[in-house]
């Protein structure tokens, strides 16, 4: 049984870039299946904002398409979400539309007011801009900032500050999905509301951490954005830093949004530094070649960015794969490694973390029995969201004792009989209520850059192109090295 969905207050959420991949893939299901689970009240206005010349039944066409499946299966309930929809034509940088987008937010001013912008961050201080100068920044208004927040610390802080004089920090929400995911939300649950792991979780005890984030797909549409971009930028500078974060920081004395995020700091703060000392003895880049992705034959990472960029190029040292060792100087972590990596085209699509625990310190049993294996907690984020903690049993039977290691396994789907939420759909709505635990705070984004920058400079000063791996794989063979020396592998046990 899962708990009842509580209905939020009254809102327009205006979605610039409102027929963008994000906003039809992403955000209009997310905000139609709270709809259908009665969490947005009727009143409330979903606004598409773009450049395109379409009206509001052109709009909602394009909505319904989106939806899918939901369309044929559920026509009533998509019909009444419809009617909360509308759209108006703009572009940011121009006057035409903005005194009647103006005048449609005006219909309704006691309403949560949320701008989401869901477009190229350039287009971010020209939208809060025009925002403040209509005073559509007053009262109970946030903004939503999709990454990526800057290329680096510098623009990253002018976008900040640009934006931060009109929307105050209290009203701004940095977004970062994989924060919203239910088994990131169990780390919490886990860590802090179960008395088994708390006292393990240091290095007394845990012998090593892995975060891998696996793309079976590559770069596709986002071919000029990524060759920009990178793997670092794109993946590891939040979203992994983020579930890094989540599994090393404090207990905070609450869940308040502060607490929480102060702790997150720490972590950030923490992190060693990697640079030109010992980039290359610490972080792995590679990019993708042709190879098989999915049953089929793929293009290589050139073939994919010329399929999508107007100009053509024959050479590119940006990075589709990293994999890294990273540490924390603290007390908790002192000595334990946490290895991260993340790719595109790699031989599964899968999000995990595995916390490996330390192992016993003497063996009782004979070579007979078979090995002992170290204890694992995997927490799944993608494609299945779950939890199993792997443990050392006895195979049941007569013939000796013979030992398996097997795991506890509960997929959320399975345990509540529900299918999860998408993350979009718990983050869009703790805009409106105005949390923001799960959002990044300033400081988090700049001590974020504090660490990635000097990588990403080692990287450019030494001039090494990325190793070459191919499509279908878990990435260059040097990726393996960097876990194996320390005598340890990479945890690809995702069939069992």
């Amino acid at each position: 049984m899962t708990a009842p969905a509580l209905p939020v207050e009254l809102f327009d959420l205006v979605i610039f870039g409102g027929t963008g991949d994000l906003a039809v893939r992403k955000l209009l299901p997310a905000l139609f299946h709270r709809f259908v689970d009665g969490q947005i009240q009727p009143g409330s206005r979903i606004i598409g904002v773009a450049r395109e010349g379409l009206d509001d039944d052109g709009y909602r066409n394009q909505v319904r398409a989106a939806l899918n499946g939901a369309a044929a299966k559920q026509g009533d309930r998509v019909d009444a979400f419809l009617q909360q929809v509308h759209y108006r034509p703009l572009d940011a940088r121009k006057d035409a539309g903005w005194d009647d987008f103006a005048k449609l937010m005006g219909e309704c001013p006691d309403h949560v007011r949320v701008f989401y912008l869901s477009t190229s961050p350039d287009l971010f201080v020209d939208i809060c801009e025009r925002l403040g100068g209509y005073g559509l920044n007053q009262g109970e208004s946030r903004v939503v900032l999709e990454k990526p927040i800057g290329h680096d610390l510098a623009s990253a802080n002018r976008i900040n500050d640009d934006v931060g004089r009109v929307f105050a920090e209290s009203q701004t929400f940095r977004i970062d999905h994989y924060l919203g995911k239910e088994t990131v939300q169990n780390l919490l649950a886990l860590r802090f509301g179960n008395a088994l792991f708390e006292p393990l979780w240091n290095a007394g005890h845990i012998d090593h951490v892995q975060i891998t984030v696996a793309e079976t797909l590559g770069v596709e549409k986002r071919g000029p954005y990524y060759d920009h971009a990178g793997a670092l930028r794109d993946m590891v500078q939040n979203h992994m830093l983020q579930l890094l974060c989540m599994v090393a920081m404090e207990p905070p004395s609450s869940l308040s949004p502060d607490a929480v995020r102060d702790e997150k700091l720490k972590v950030l703060h923490a992190l060693k530094p990697i640079n030109e000392t010992n980039v290359a003895q610490l972080t792995v880049r590679g990019q993708y070649r042709a190879g098989v992705g999915e049953g089929k034959s793929v293009p290589g990472y050139i073939e994919d960015l010329n399929s999508t960029s107007k100009s053509k190029v024959e050479h590119s040292n940006t990075e589709t794969f990293v994999a890294l060792k990273a540490e924390i100087a603290n007390w908790r972590w002192s000595g334990v490694p946490f290895y991260l990596r993340t790719g595109k085209r790699l031989a599964e699509r899968v999000s995990e973390i595995v916390v490996a625990f330390k192992p016993v310190p003497h063996s009782i049993f004979t070579a007979s029995a078979g090995p002992l294996a170290q204890n694992r907690l995997v927490l799944r984020l993608q494609p299945d969201e779950g939890v199993k903690l792997w443990l050392t049993i006895k195979h049941p039977g007569p013939g000796g004792l013979r030992l398996r290691h097997v795991p506890l396994d509960m997929s959320f789907a399975e345990a509540f009989g529900v299918q999860q939420p998408d993350a979009y759909e718990r983050l869009l709505l703790d805009v409106v209520r105005g949390n923001p635990t799960l959002f990044m705070r300033r400081d988090e984004v700049e001590a974020a850059w504090n660490w990635a920058g000097p990588i990403l400079a080692a990287w450019a000063a030494g001039g090494e192109a990325p190793r070459p791996y191919t499509s279908g794989t878990w990435g260059p063979s040097a990726a393996v090295a960097l876990i194996e020396r320390d005598g340890r592998t990479w945890d690809e046990d995702f069939e069992q």
